[in-house]
């Protein structure tokens, strides 16, 4: 079953694309020590995750979507796949992340991580 996160920010949508859209950004991801990008592959060292490397499949700024899949990482995950969208809203924004992964084991500690990254997301957005 997928985590869908579903979040109102009180910013104008390009500003919170400008974040989640820079793919080689990672300010807004808490537990993010390094961070490299080689081509379509962001690699990453996290605390308590350790390695992550994550292929970037799809990133369009018109759009404001940004789609990803996991391709290495302690984990023994079996399947991930990853999509954020960023839209207009009233006066605001809204962000949509949905992650699907297996096994099932691991949902519960990919989505404390996401809920982290909309608490960092929202301080650095919205803080302006």
């Amino acid at each position: 079953m997928p985590i869908e996160l579903r979040e109102s920010f009180a910013c104008d949508a390009e500003d919170l694309w400008n974040v989640v859209g820079d793919v080689a950004r990672t300010d807004w991801v808490p537990d993010v020590e390094t961070c490299a990008m080689e081509d379509d592959v962001r690699r990453m060292t996290m605390r308590g995750a350790g390695k992550v490397a994550e292929r970037i499949l799809e990133c369009d700024a018109e759009k404001r979507y940004l789609r990803y899949t996991v391709i290495e990482s302690a984990a023994p995950l079996t399947h991930h796949l990853a999509s954020i969208e960023v839209r207009s809203s009233g006066d605001g924004s809204l962000l949509l992340w949905r992650t699907e992964a297996e096994p099932e084991a691991v949902l519960g500690f990919i989505r404390a991580s996401m809920d982290r990254c909309v608490a960092r997301l929202r301080e650095i957005v919205e803080s302006t």
